[in-house]
């Protein structure tokens, strides 16, 4: 894309590990805040990673080292006066954080700085959140006489309830170590380290088999949403999947074959 696109994506090659995207929210004058364009243009990114032939994993980031997503864009939601624009915003977040929770591949959220109101959703929504030590997050909404709402109903799976009140009620700003402590980044680390961090998460996740990755992705929204009891069942359906092709076997003999050469 162009270099002045609100959204930018890089597909790597990794040979025989397949492919690995990169999607950047590029608005950095603005703290990559999500312009109605941006998440339109946003949505059409992910969209066209479905279409994406041995897509491995997907990163998401924000341009600059200041912010992941600042948000929605303020300015342009000051002038929203209608039913429509305003159920279009709102939709367009939803849209936006189910296309990253359907993508049959892990997501990784890789928060170089702010990740605020929707910002915070769309991490939300990622299978996986590294952030530097410097990020900042929050869900802000409420300071702008609007309620969080879309995937912010993620947060408490996330981070309990309590701590879900305190920032949808208050709007006020967590630093990383408390976000890593609540448990909504699994990893933090100075921002000089946040690539390497993901690279070890992509790395791991390339080397694992292809098709057992995409079961399990789907297997981890089937526990979001089930009973421990439907929870086990499709657990067992999904192992018996995985080897109806000679993946497993194929997998379990390359490293017992390492092992002998070792």
């Amino acid at each position: 894309m162009a270099a002045n696109s609100l959204v930018l994506t890089r597909i790597e090659e990794r040979g025989e590990a397949g492919r690995v995207a990169y999607v950047t929210v590029n608005n950095p004058e603005k703290r990559n805040a999500l312009t109605i364009q941006g998440k339109l243009d946003l949505i059409a990114a992910l969209r066209a990673l479905s279409n994406i032939e041995n897509l491995r994993a997907a990163v998401i980031t924000g341009a600059g080292d200041k912010s992941f997503i600042g948000g929605a864009d303020l300015k342009e939601l000051s002038e929203v006066d209608n039913d429509h624009d305003s159920a279009a915003v709102s939709n367009n977040t939803h849209i936006t954080c189910d296309l990253l929770r359907e993508l049959p591949v892990p997501v990784i959220a890789r928060i170089n700085g702010y990740c605020l109101g929707a910002g915070m959703e769309i991490a939300a929504s990622c299978d996986m959140r590294v952030g530097a030590d410097t990020a900042k997050f929050g869900m802000p909404e409420v300071k702008f006489g609007i309620p969080c709402g879309m995937e912010a109903c993620l947060l408490p799976g996330l981070i309990g309830w309590g701590k879900t009140c305190e920032l949808v009620f208050t709007g006020e700003l967590i630093d990383a170590q408390e976000s890593l402590q609540i448990g909504f980044l699994q990893r933090m680390v100075p921002s000089a380290q946040l690539d390497a961090a993901v690279e070890k998460w992509l790395t791991s996740i390339c080397s694992a088999g292809p098709r057992a990755i995409r079961l399990q992705k789907r297997l981890n929204k089937d526990w979001e949403r089930m009973s421990i009891t439907d929870a086990i069942n499709q657990g067992i359906k999904a192992c018996i999947e995985a080897r109806t092709t000679d993946e497993p076997r194929r997998m379990a003999q390359a490293f017992f074959d390492r092992k002998k050469n070792k």
